[in-house]
């Protein structure tokens, strides 16, 4: 009996709304307004990021970055989506629901970045929300994962926020910034999302 052959597959679409916001994965028409947000906040970023190829910010390299999520997209991998604000389609910023995992597992990693003049507004708040939602609901996702530095406390607080649990603690977990570095691991199960969203419809009734 094969335990990895159910529900394998449930696709995402290529936009996600969200309030005040909505999400789609990028195009080559995205490449100026990801450049100057990026370049911009590149200090703000590094210390938290994987570190950036030398030509990051070039079309080339943004070119094959969108192949790269088409290709994932179409493989059921990754789902990499940018954040745009609905009132005058500004990009803030952007997230990834990777790691695809499906068969018994049916879990995915988050990850997120945002401009640095965008920063604690509540945008990555409200796109996670909106993602977790059609991971959970659209996708058939049981489980979604992330992970944090120690350090990051901006990062650790949206996690918290958001309702994700503290699971573990992985020693040089990822190579960030040119080091390996230690993380905190955040788990949320669909049960857990249910139940935080259904209590917020409660309070909104109030």
């Amino acid at each position: 009996m094969n335990l990895f052959v159910f529900s394998r597959k449930k696709t995402s679409s290529d936009r996600i709304d969200g309030e005040g916001l909505y999400l789609r994965p990028a195009s080559m028409g995205d490449f100026d307004a990801w450049r100057m947000l990026r370049g911009e906040s590149r200090a703000f970023l590094t210390p938290w990021e994987p570190t950036w190829p030398l030509d990051d910010l070039t079309r080339s390299a943004f070119h094959r970055r969108v192949q790269r999520q088409d290709r994932e997209r179409a493989e059921d991998e990754a789902y990499a989506y940018l954040i745009f604000r609905t009132a005058d389609d500004t990009l803030l910023g952007g997230l990834t629901l990777g790691n695809m995992r499906r068969g018994v597992a049916q879990c995915g990693t988050l990850g997120y970045w945002m401009g640095e003049k965008y920063a604690g507004k509540g945008f990555m708040t409200k796109a996670a929300r909106a993602l977790l939602r059609h991971a959970f609901l659209e996708m058939g996702l049981h489980r979604v994962e992330a992970a944090c530095a120690p350090d990051n406390e901006r990062s650790r607080r949206l996690l918290e926020r958001l309702g994700f649990q503290r699971e573990g603690f992985a020693r040089a977990y990822l190579l960030i910034d040119g080091a390996w570095q230690d993380h905190f691991l955040f788990a949320m199960l669909e049960r857990d999302f249910l139940r935080e969203n259904k209590a917020e419809d409660a309070a909104a009734r109030i």
